[in-house]
């Protein structure tokens, strides 16, 4: 199945987007969000790097999760596929021997989903990539969640870095979506991530805690909400965070709920990685304590590989 290889890096980052390592994050102001001014407290000997000052210890001999959910692996297959691509890939998937404590959901297209789920092994549950504010009505191209619930869809994409930096949509309207979407039984995966000149201008915390907060603004509650981090540098363009990198804002993340929502809250809510994850990487990932699974794109297209990133959960359960 073909995947377009244009990232968002291209269209968005200008040419600073031919860097090809990053070293790792460099100091935030936390000028943006009065709610959040107390985690400077949070980083200490900060010169190139940002390192969490927190009662968290290093990894361990034995890898287990922080957060108290079960892995979580989704598969968002964006504008790809025919039917023909699709029943090959669902059959690929249907055929695949699954770890048992993994939720796995996939993401088709819209005119798709119904396809899917009429094929797909009830193992592995279906989700939206993306729905509209509130009920259906005169919005010309829009799908409701009323929509995406009768299709048997559980979840939707939201927030993801294609709809914000290529159709414009912003916090407040990604909060709405999401809001309505939870008070309806639909679960959100509530995706996060810095452009690449944010990252280089040392910017990646203050950005993902705006787009956090957002979030935390609007939802009515935190059950049925898994975050997907995804540095957007690292969509589609074959690079990838390190296992450091994206545990470091992963524990950035966990420990920003803990401040501004609630303990309970940072213990529970999964937070899974995305960009570009493949069967060869997602095993280091997944190691990390922070990293509760995956959001995978174009290897989600391959479904041999798709279960290679599924079964990473096994790395979880290494011990020296």
């Amino acid at each position: 199945m073909a995947v377009a290889s244009t990232s968002l890096v291209s269209q968005m980052s200008g040419p600073k987007s031919a860097t090809s390592h990053f070293s790792g994050l460099r100091k935030s102001s936390f000028s943006k969000l009065d709610t959040i001014s107390t985690s400077q407290a949070l980083f200490h000997n900060v010169d190139s790097h940002l390192h969490l000052s927190s009662s968290r210890k290093a990894c361990r001999a034995v890898v287990t999760m922080a957060g108290s959910g079960k892995f979580f692996v989704g598969g968002n297959w964006k504008c790809n596929g025919t039917k023909d691509s699709i029943s090959k890939l669902v059959s690929d998937l249907n055929s695949a021997q699954l770890e048992s404590d993994v939720d796995v959901v996939v993401a088709p297209p819209f005119v798709y989903i119904d396809q899917v789920k009429n094929s797909l092994t009830d193992r592995i549950e279906v989700s939206a990539q993306n729905c509209w504010t509130g009920k259906g009505g005169a919005f010309t191209g829009e799908i409701s969640v009323e929509q995406v619930k009768d299709l048997g869809c559980k979840w939707v994409i939201l927030g993801h870095s294609e709809r914000r930096h290529v159709i414009g949509e912003n916090d407040e309207f990604i909060g709405k979506k999401a809001a309505y979407a939870l008070s309806q039984g639909v679960g959100v995966i509530a995706c996060i991530g810095e452009l690449l000149q944010d990252r280089e201008a040392g910017k990646t915390f203050d950005v993902c805690f705006q787009q956090l907060k957002a979030y935390a603004d609007a939802l009515p509650s935190w059950d049925n909400v898994v975050i997907a981090y995804e540095p957007v540098w690292a969509i589609g363009t074959g690079k990838v965070a390190t296992p450091e990198q994206a545990q470091e804002v992963h524990a950035a993340l966990r420990d920003w709920l803990t401040k501004n929502v609630s303990a309970e809250v940072a213990s529970k809510t999964r937070i899974i990685y995305g960009g570009s994850v493949n069967g060869s990487n997602s095993s280091d990932l997944a190691k990390k304590e922070d990293i509760d699974g995956f959001l995978v794109g174009g290897a989600s297209l391959k479904g041999p590989e798709f279960a290679t990133i599924v079964n990473s959960v096994t790395s979880k359960k290494v011990s020296a």
